[in-house]
């Protein structure tokens, strides 16, 4: 049933408490039926407050005050007052707690002609603040020769100034709400309201330093000066924020210990009136004098500053105290400033910083962190900083404090494209509007966006910052999709302009002469961009560059044509230095190719592939050399299809053994297998970079090509002996290879088996096959300009102990005799892959009861297999790795999958044929349908071996070595999120924390099926 008393219509204007009717009804605003005559738009504006109840509360308070009848006058005339009055109310109770308390301040926002012309200014909020405290605003600054002295000084000046100071942020506050409450009123735009804000800290800093110099009176010739530092010096503050600043002071001598006794003064007085002052990013930080002269200020940054000093520096500016110190002192450091960059290592100092920044936030409040996390609005601000140091030297446009101002220059200079820029500071405006809603709410330094089940906070912060809802959405639904929206966009183009901004006009750098004609980029002028643009090592890239396009060949001028496109696309690598070293070398090794330039300029795609390759991975420019032929590969069909790059596994196979058979002796046809085997491990590379092939195709594919190799050296050995063969010889694959589930840098694990023919012995077989078998490993293995087949073959009978070949009886009597349940795991994943196909067939006929045991495993076995499991974790894992991101042995890794499958084949592959598999995820695959394990918890397992698969293959991609532990940061954990198709310019973070939770979920599931930790609590006996 409706409530009669509140009704729909007030249901409809958002006024939902159960006295809201009453106190409307009181306040002469509301009836039963409606809104009183007259009283219409006083409803609509107080519906329209962010908080509609809050305001409703604190207008019930404030009727209670002595200016009630003439405030409530007014708000059915001034359609201004209106608006800003219950926008205010309804957007912080800090300011409507101060109006209350003060109602006479009401007409700072009534549509008085002091609020219309003119606007306030610097200017009038200082002589506002002076005369609260007793100055004379029309006297010199404090600080300076005869200057402004405060006659209201201690607790009472302090007092004064708390007071002057809120009124104007309620003034401010109400302006910048107005739109909220009333949209005809004008929209302050946010960098307004911050420079606002920051004019209002500068007359609050010069009240104080009247009150300090009255409370002290030092010498005459004592001058002192403040300068804006931060968010103040850029004239971009927020409504609560610490006010940074610098203390210089003249002459100094016996002078300096006044001069510190009024800077500290002055940060007291503000710090109880108004701010936080915070003087930390003086020379030596906390631990240097508060105050020092000109001077001291210059020598130490001369000799001793680092690089966060420098960009501190940026937005340095005088705010009060002695204009003329203010100004020598800016004229003084402000040259130095733009010198910084070409210290070493200035921008790796710079993104270090921004890094450490982020590793100081709690992991749980980064998704909600405007200022401070990723795609927040420190994000912007690093970015523009960083462009300005690199280019403001030379071009004194780029030098604002401003961020907003500087991003504008930049955009207008080149130096950020246009779209970017525009991107970038549409996406900071809305950031700061969010932050500086959320400080109003209760005048406390905050940048946190609620929680997201925090609707009510939500909805009030969307209403706050003028957001409707789409139609589609509500408003909490808008404000968090804006909300991922900016934040991404931010982050990615911080990426972008941070770490690898795209250069512009890079086509004059592949033009630079030696000596920097005009209309060119000078070498110098060359190295800054390119050092902005991401190489680590500009000299280097630019001798690159020369070696590339100098001289008048063809080649070379073809280079110059070329290099513009390749770079743009190399700086969007994650190592454009490698990627250039790699290229000069392709192109120099290429010299005498004729098609090979030709290739590349006629074919976009194979260019633009070609440079994501070489500046991601290291493996590809190592295979690359002696292959080039697979760069014709790289081109797309008149589909965009890359035929070539995704060939069939099956039909590389033939090909391999048809060509090598065709080889005349043994060495030749292994280097032909060897080199065919580089050729088709750089195609497979190549397709799973550019995401042709998933993660499985590549594990078969590297599986199949290795069988084939084998194989067909063990043919090429073989057929070479001119004696009567007293055995035959099976090979039999193993681990990852018997899986198909080989990645890059995998040994072949193999067995070998031999059976005697013609009346030979055992010992005769063996000791031929032995001398075959190491041949094989020896022509693999050895030196070669492509890469060794290492051949393994440690899961042999008594492991490097036993015997390297035996014979089928002697397999059969070990595996009665003596096996471990460690072997017959192993054994689940043996396939003959090469050799004699009656003898390989023969030898999976012996295994088959020994890994699939018709009655499964007894319990003893089963705790043996998790004993050893455990162990492994345990002793296993390197020293100093992480277990959460260790491919191979950390948690939810491919250890942890692959044993839970082996564990389940043990058990039931006996009576279930179907389970009688080698590959881990065709094995469950089949648990899955036979009912042993869930839907849910195989899909988890699936995900958790994809993922460690494709990361430890991306691993191989970008280091061209092996290795299991995922890069902790980093240009390596850049290149290899890039390689697993994550964006480039991306956070590499968000690819760190996708395996997390992938491995996280996947381990959960081994813990309960593998480990039965579960069973166990359920039990109530120990997890583990």
């Amino acid at each position: 049933m409706v409530d009669r008393r509140t009704g729909t219509s007030l249901a409809r204007l958002g006024l939902t408490g159960s006295g809201a009717g009453q106190t409307l009804t009181d306040l002469g605003w509301w009836n039963d039926d409606g809104p009183v005559r007259g009283a219409e738009e006083i409803m609509w504006a107080l519906a329209r407050s962010p908080d509609q109840e809050l305001a409703l509360r604190a207008v019930e308070r404030l009727a209670r005050t002595k200016p009630w009848p003439e405030i409530e006058k007014a708000l059915h005339d001034d359609a201004g007052l209106r608006g800003r009055l219950f926008a205010t109310l309804g957007s912080s109770t800090a300011l409507g707690d101060h109006l209350i308390s003060h109602p006479d301040r009401w007409l700072l926002l009534a549509d008085t002609p002091e609020r219309r012309n003119p606007a306030p200014g610097l200017e009038q909020r200082t002589a506002n603040l002076l005369r609260a405290v007793g100055a004379d605003p029309s006297a010199p600054p404090p600080g300076s020769a005869g200057g402004a002295r405060a006659t209201v000084t201690g607790s009472d000046g302090v007092a004064a100034l708390r007071l002057a100071y809120r009124d104007e942020l309620l003034g401010l506050a109400s302006a910048d709400l107005a739109a909220v409450g009333n949209p005809a009123l004008p929209v302050m735009e946010v960098d307004d309201v911050a420079a606002q804000l920051a004019d209002l800290a500068e007359a609050a800093i010069t009240a104080a330093l009247a009150i300090a110099m009255a409370e002290h009176d030092p010498p005459d010739e004592m001058r002192i000066a403040v300068i804006g530092m931060g968010k103040c010096g850029g004239r971009e503050l927020n409504y609560v924020s610490d006010v940074d600043v610098i203390f210089v002071a003249e002459p100094g001598g016996d002078l300096t210990q006044p001069a510190t006794k009024i800077a500290s003064r002055v940060m007291r007085v503000a710090g109880e009136a108004c701010f936080e002052v915070d003087a930390n990013l003086r020379p030596e930080g906390k631990q240097g004098a508060l105050v020092r002269t000109l001077d001291g200020h210059v020598s130490y940054y001369k000799r001793w500053a680092k690089t966060w000093e420098f960009q501190a520096l940026l937005k340095a500016r005088p705010i009060a105290g002695d204009p003329a110190l203010g100004r020598f002192y800016i004229d003084a450091v402000g040259p130095l400033v733009w010198h910084a960059a070409e210290r070493d290592d200035f921008v790796t100092d710079v993104q270090a910083m921004r890094r450490r920044v982020l590793d100081h936030i709690p992991s749980d409040k980064q998704e909600r962190e405007l200022k401070l996390g990723r795609g927040g609005l420190r994000d912007v601000e690093f970015a523009v900083q960083l462009l300005q140091l690199v280019h403001g030297r030379a071009d004194e446009s780029l030098r604002s404090p401003s961020t907003l101002e500087a991003l504008a220059a930049l955009s207008a200079g080149g130096y950020v494209g246009r779209d970017d820029g525009a991107n970038l500071a549409a996406s900071y405006r809305f950031l700061r509007l969010l932050e500086h809603r959320l400080q109003l709410q209760k005048l406390r330094r905050t940048h946190l966006l609620p929680a997201t089940d925090d609707t009510d906070g939500l909805r009030w912060l969307a209403r706050a910052a003028r957001i409707r809802s789409d139609g589609r959405r509500d408003v909490v639904g808008v404000l968090l999709a804006e909300w991922k929206r900016n934040a991404g966009r931010v982050s990615r183009l911080h990426e972008k302009l941070f770490y690898r901004p795209l250069l512009t006009s890079v086509s004059r750098l592949a033009a630079e002469g030696a000596d920097g004609t005009a209309g060119q980029l000078s070498p110098d002028a060359a190295k800054a961009r390119l050092a902005a643009l991401g190489w680590v090592s500009p000299d280097g890239a630019l001798g690159h560059l020369r070696s590339l396009t100098g001289g008048v060949s063809r080649a070379a001028a073809i280079q110059r044509t070329l290099l513009p496109v390749l770079l743009d696309e190399l700086a969007n690598s994650p190592d454009p230095d490698r990627g250039l070293l790699a290229y000069r070398r392709v192109s120099e090794a290429l010299a005498d190719t004729p098609w090979y330039l030709r290739l590349l300029r006629d074919e976009g795609a194979v260019a633009q592939r070609l440079m994501i390759l070489l500046g991601t991975s290291a493996l590809v420019p190592d295979l690359l050399g002696r292959a080039p032929e697979v760069l014709r590969m790289l081109a797309t069909n008149s589909a965009g299809a890359s035929p070539e790059l995704t060939r069939d596994p099956t039909e590389v196979a033939v090909a391999l053994r048809t060509t090598v058979a065709r080889q005349p002796t043994p060495e030749i046809a292994v280097a032909t297998a060897r080199s065919y085997r580089r050729h088709e491990m750089l195609r497979i590379a190549c397709a799973d970079l550019l995401g042709l092939i998933d993660v499985e195709d590549v594990c078969v594919a590297l599986s199949s090509l290795t069988d084939a190799v084998v194989a067909s050296t063990l043919d090429a050995v073989v057929s070479a002996r001119t004696d009567d063969p007293p055995a035959t010889i099976a090979v039999i694959g193993m681990g990852r290879l018997g899986g198909y589930e080989m990645s890059y840098g995998s040994d072949a694990d193999v067995l070998f088996v031999c059976e005697p023919r013609g009346g030979a012995t055992d010992h005769e077989a063996a000791k031929w096959s032995t001398g075959i078998v190491e041949r094989v490993r020896k022509l693999l293995g050895s030196p070669s300009p492509d890469p060794a087949l290492p051949i393994d073959a440690d899961l042999r009978p008594e492991g490097r102990n036993g015997p390297l070949v035996r014979t089928l009886g002697s397999y059969r009597e070990y595996y009665a005799r003596w096996s471990e349940m460690w072997e017959a795991q192993a054994l689940l994943r043996a396939r003959p892959i090469a050799g004699n196909a009656e003898l390989g067939d023969a030898f999976t006929e012996l295994i088959d009861p020994i890994r699939y045991p018709s009655d499964g495993i007894p319990e003893k076995a089963v705790a043996e297999i998790r004993r050893i499991k455990g162990r492994v974790d345990a002793e296993r894992l390197p020293r100093g790795a992480d277990r959460t991101t260790h491919t191979k042995l950390g948690h939810g890794g491919l250890a942890d999958v692959e044993w839970t499958v082996q564990l389940l084949q043990l058990q039931h592959a006996g009576d279930m044929p179907e389970l009688r598999t080698t590959s881990t995820l065709e094995g469950l695959r089949e648990a899955r349908e036979a009912g042993l394990i869930s839907m849910e918890d195989s899909d988890e397992l699936i995900a958790g071996w994809r993922s460690a698969t494709r990361a430890r293959n991306a691993i191989m991609l970008v280091k061209g070595k092996p290795g299991d532990q995922l890069p902790r940061s980093g240009r390596e954990q850049s290149a290899v999120a890039a390689a697993l198709g994550y964006p480039a310019g991306g956070d590499p973070g968000v690819f760190t924390d996708d395996y997390r939770r992938t491995a996280r979920r996947a381990r959960a599931v081994v813990e309960r099926v593998f480990y039965g930790w579960e069973d166990s609590e359920k039990s109530g006996g120990p997890r583990r």
